[in-house]
């Protein structure tokens, strides 16, 4: 499985870019073509789900999620929270972790390993570099929308 990583610095409160990075519908805002849908009541804890639809009709696939670790960020600690990929096309999962930073700002490292059914590991580079473009702008996005 490929496996990318990025990180981040902003200007935002720990709890801010958290909450930022965590409201799964917000993502759907952010990354083209595609709608996050949450199926489990709120609030967000570990047992979350929520399917992303990404593509154009007939075209379009399934990525269902759960929430594996959910550790929001708690007077100045770090916060962490895992999601796993549980589709049969799309198989993998994601870390988000946001930590101090400096000079008060908060550091956002994204981790994620990813997996495309049916799609030969010759393409692992290119899913990689194109996972890593696509994921890097829309955090860019979601840590600058309030």
């Amino acid at each position: 499985m490929p496996f990318f990583s990025f990180e981040r610095t902003v200007p935002l409160p720990l709890d801010e870019a958290w909450r930022r990075l965590t409201e799964w519908p917000r993502h759907g805002d952010v990354v083209p073509l595609t709608r996050i849908t949450v199926v489990t009541p709120t609030p967000t804890r570990e047992g979350t789900r929520f399917v992303a639809r990404s593509g154009l009709g007939p075209l379009s696939i399934n990525d269902p999620m759960e929430v594996t670790v959910w550790h929001p960020p708690v007077d100045g600690e770090p916060g962490l929270c895992r999601v796993d990929k549980r589709g049969r096309v799309v198989q993998g999962w994601a870390e988000i972790e946001v930590r101090p930073g400096p000079g008060g700002r908060a550091r956002v490292v994204w981790r994620e390993e990813l997996r495309v059914r049916l799609l030969p590991r010759f393409f692992d580079g290119v899913l990689e570099r194109a996972s890593r473009a696509v994921f890097g702008r829309a955090v860019n996005r979601l840590l600058r929308r309030a």
